[in-house]
């Protein structure tokens, strides 16, 4: 099929009305996160034909906004005419993209050389379980989750800068990385830097103590995506906003892709310079909220299959019934009734479960165990002294023990991560949550130390 071009008055004209039509039809974030790439291509006898950046947008408008696009083309066009969307080919080429059945798969030479960079340059291991299709989509999380799959898709086209901010333990580090793998698989050329905001200040620092500042200048800005973790960190660190204002300058205006998360939204990070904070609502702020019900029971449902354990429903709405503030504590609740039941010898039951999580008869939670009952457990099973973990040591011997009384802070109190670090020599929360995943990730690969550590759970809760 041919689709003759309109005249390009009238097919100016008649993208300046749909657009109209659009802008009165949806909200201002919506029309900005979803119609702003939408672009008239042609008409011919079935219909009007639109295309937008990318295949996700494509799918989002379809199951989505079908009746918005339909009323806005019957509002430019007077009828009620077909209308047909497609997305841009990648690389812009006036083709329509090959099916998926039939897609050329990505150059394993290509897909390395990108990896190779992102482990050269990057301080974060890629967790191969943080992608898109692990993230279970909520109402709470749908938003951003979308923004990420197309920045993901087209880098530097939509969303620039990618904001995603939400309280700890909701999902912005499984996002970041999802992003990370799917861009580095994506069939183009590119150079991925993926880090937290305590690296970028640290290199800083040792940059101008080295008189290093051009090359740790070439290291930033000469990359296709930047993503910075916990980008609030740079509170109170004027000199440092200064570089990374004008690091985010020379991205942006390069048409780089530069996504950002924090704990908080932009505006409300204490002593950010009033010219980051304009540049980081450049693009799209998107929310990661607390789960709701459905959307726990959901995530369960998932941890309980990756584990490969039965789990009944009944147990798994108790557990989505009273753990309700984050994902992160909602994963290590299911993983301490497995764990429990494993250690016991017993199959899940909602008995197994109340005696796992704690439960009172009347439903409420037991306090939780005190950080000092931890540290006595795990400095006598490693041998070490209480000092060691509060220390700056980081031989094997002390880094290992200090990362597992961390793991068992985070699932037996209710200490916050930065808490939890001003307990062992006030480390800051993203060097505890490194800690956590590599205790959490060696448990489920390692069957010994996963025992170990539902047995140490159990000895800190006697």
């Amino acid at each position: 099929m041919s689709t003759t071009e309109l005249p390009v008055p009238n097919q100016s004209e008649l993208h300046a009305r749909l657009h109209e039509a659009l802008r009165a039809g949806v909200t201002k974030p919506q029309y900005e996160l979803w119609f702003a790439t939408l672009d008239v291509a042609g008409t011919d006898d079935e219909g009007l034909h639109l295309t937008v950046a990318n295949p996700f947008i494509r799918d989002w408008l379809s199951t989505y906004y079908a009746e918005p696009l339909r009323v806005a083309v019957r509002a430019c066009t007077g009828s009620d005419q077909a209308f047909h969307l497609r997305s841009l080919p990648a690389h812009d080429s006036g083709e329509s993209e090959a099916p998926a059945a039939v897609r050329s798969p990505v150059p394993e030479d290509l897909a390395s050389t990108n990896r190779q960079y992102f482990q050269n340059h990057s301080d974060v291991v890629l967790n191969e379980k943080y992608t898109f299709d692990n993230f279970v989509v909520g109402p709470t999380n749908r938003l951003a989750i979308a923004a990420a799959r197309a920045v993901a898709d087209a880098p530097g086209k939509s969303y620039n800068p990618l904001f995603v901010h939400g309280k700890v333990g909701l999902g912005k580090t499984h996002l970041l990385q999802a992003i990370c793998h799917q861009a580095l698989r994506s069939g183009r050329a590119l150079n991925v830097l993926y880090l937290s905001s305590e690296t970028f200040v640290n290199q800083f620092i040792a940059a101008i103590e080295h008189g290093d500042i051009d090359r740790f200048r070439h290291k930033y800005r000469g990359v296709d995506m930047l993503l910075v973790d916990d980008i609030h960190l740079l509170a109170n660190k004027d000199r440092t906003q200064e570089e990374f204002f004008h690091t985010f300058n020379h991205l942006y205006n390069a048409g780089k892709q530069i996504v950002l998360s924090s704990d908080s939204p932009a505006a409300e990070i204490p002593t950010l310079k009033d010219r980051l904070v304009s540049r980081f609502k450049w693009g799209l702020e998107a929310e990661l909220a607390a789960p709701g019900f459905e959307t726990r029971l959901a995530i369960l449902r998932r941890k309980a299959k990756d584990r490969g354990a039965e789990v009944p429903e009944n147990v798994m709405q108790l557990v989505a019934e009273h753990v309700d503030r984050n994902i992160r504590e909602l994963e290590g609740a299911i993983t301490k009734v497995i764990g429990y039941s494993q250690l016991i010898h017993r199959p899940v039951d909602l008995e197994l479960a109340h005696q796992a999580l704690g439960l009172q008869p009347g439903g409420s939670l037991r306090p939780v165990t005190g950080i000092d009952r931890i540290l006595d457990v795990v400095c006598r099973h490693y041998g070490v002294k209480v000092g060691d973990l509060q220390g700056r040591r980081r031989t094997q011997s002390i880094a290992l023990p200090r990362q597992v009384a961390m793991y068992l802070a985070r699932s037996l109190t209710a200490l916050s991560l930065e808490e939890i670090g001003g307990h062992f020599g006030g480390r800051d929360h993203s060097t505890v949550l490194y800690a956590i995943e590599k205790i959490r990730t060696r448990g489920a690969e390692d069957q010994p130390f996963g025992q170990l550590m539902a047995d140490l759970e159990a000895r800190a809760q006697r």
